[in-house]
């Protein structure tokens, strides 16, 4: 054997596998590859799409977090708010109804006063007027007698109803009189 046949014989034969390989082994291997090769940029593509969307959302996340607790502390606001409105509410309505019965305990005590003082004036004036009788009483039958004895002991006529009617008289203004006047002051 010839070793130059033997050397183009295999040249040939590489030559018609290269053929052979680039005509049907090739083109499916690329094409595999290929495919492989969009798997994998479709792949990071998502993975850094997902990253890009993962960010987003822990934005999103983090800005609704702060609006919720700035809408919190709003509330805590206006709930704190309310409260001492209603504290200073309830402090007002009760100054006032204890002003309103504090009135209305003086109120009750100056008329319990008032009519204690008239209760007292008439009762004073009651006293007075029978003291003032009594007394009056005893003075004027104590006159009537002196009289008496003196006119009738010096000859004179007794004056009879007339004169004793003048008395009572007398009498009765005295006693309306002192009735009259305040003992309690004024």
């Amino acid at each position: 054997m010839n070793i130059n046949l033997t050397l183009f014989a295999q040249a040939i034969t590489f030559a018609a596998f290269i053929w052979f390989t680039a005509k049907f082994v090739w083109p499916p291997l690329m094409r595999a590859v290929e495919t492989r090769q969009k798997q994998i940029a479709d792949g990071l593509a998502a993975g850094e799409r997902g990253k890009q969307d993962l960010e987003q959302a822990a934005k999103r996340t983090e800005e609704i977090l702060r609006e919720a607790r700035q809408k919190a502390q709003e509330v805590l606001a206006q709930a704190d708010k309310r409260a001492v409105e209603i504290v200073e509410e309830a402090k007002a309505a009760a100054k006032a109804q204890g002003e309103q019965l504090v009135a209305g305990a003086k109120a009750d005590i100056n008329q319990e006063v008032f009519r204690a003082k008239e209760a007292l004036r008439s009762q004073v004036a009651a006293l007075a007027v029978a003291g003032a009788e009594k007394i009056l009483r005893r003075e004027v039958g104590e006159l009537r007698m002196i009289r008496r004895r003196l006119y009738l002991g010096q000859g004179a006529v007794d004056l009879g109803e007339e004169q004793e009617a003048a008395e009572r008289t007398a009498l009765a203004q005295m006693a309306v009189a002192l009735a009259r006047r305040d003992p309690l002051g004024p």
